[in-house]
């Protein structure tokens, strides 16, 4: 690694799958084209994480995993806040129960608490501590790992999770960040990105194809647990005189080399 590369920001991201005839969707939305991160493109639900997402005072309020060891619980716990903040979906449940929130309980919830979180006004322990909630954390599989290449000014290191969205629940924008959204399958947003229909950036797209792997949302989630995740860290070659990102063979995704493109980010 470079030893003038720019520091990793932590950051999680997260694929929420629905069932689809003949094949599963998955959530994505459109950033706003004023947002200094992807802007304009297609991506999934995501960001950096925040203090209060790995704090010890919120252990009690995490459900399903082993809290002391488990080395993703702050991700986790970001990328559960990330799809509540940018898309109304909450994997949470009340404390001491095995269901999820009920539709009647988001209602308030989203009233009470996501604009707060989305303006910083509070954080994942204020709600679940108010609230009195279990975060659902067994719920968010780890699906790949990918760090922003060395040459660009902004990286992060991001983990890319996946996750059933629950049925009664109704995944919305939030108008903020984000300014569309869509459920889509990852064959139709590929075509698309052929078809320059929508911006895609590299590591979206190689989720995309990896997602498109599985035709339900099982098959997913089970590729998703049996999965070695490695690493995914892409650089640049220049060949036949243009510059190609390219990434290592072991990483488990398809070897597809892309132009150099300005927007790189994970």
């Amino acid at each position: 690694m470079s030893e003038n590369a720019a520091p990793l920001i932590a950051a999680a991201t997260v694929l929420l799958v629905r069932q689809a005839e003949p094949q599963l969707q998955v959530f994505m939305v459109a950033r706003h084209q004023q947002i200094d991160f992807a802007s304009g493109a297609l991506v999934f639900p995501g960001g950096k994480l925040e203090k209060a997402d790995g704090a010890e005072q919120l252990i009690p309020f995490i459900g399903g995993i082993d809290v002391a060891k488990d080395e993703l619980r702050a991700f986790r716990v970001a990328a559960i806040r990330e799809a509540f903040e940018e898309c109304g979906v909450l994997l949470a449940r009340a404390r001491g129960e095995k269901t999820l929130v009920s539709p009647a309980r988001l209602k308030q919830l989203e009233a009470d608490w996501r604009g707060k979180l989305v303006k910083n006004e509070a954080s994942i322990l204020d709600m679940v501590m108010v609230e009195n909630l279990e975060l659902a954390a067994d719920l968010m599989l780890p699906y790949s790992h990918w760090l922003t290449p060395t040459f660009m000014k902004k990286r992060f290191d991001t983990w890319f999770f996946i996750a059933q969205a629950p049925d009664d629940q109704l995944a919305v924008h939030d108008g903020h960040e984000s300014v569309d959204s869509v459920w889509i399958s990852p064959a139709e947003a590929l075509a698309d990105l052929a078809a320059r229909k929508r911006t895609i950036i590299y590591p979206t797209r190689l989720n995309l194809m990896l997602l498109d792997e599985s035709k339900s949302v099982a098959q997913a989630l089970d590729a998703s647990r049996a999965r070695q995740i490695k690493p995914v860290l892409p650089w640049i070659e220049e060949s036949a005189g243009r510059k190609w990102l390219k990434i290592a063979p072991d990483t488990g995704f398809p070897m597809i080399d892309s132009p150099v493109d300005p927007v790189m980010r994970p």
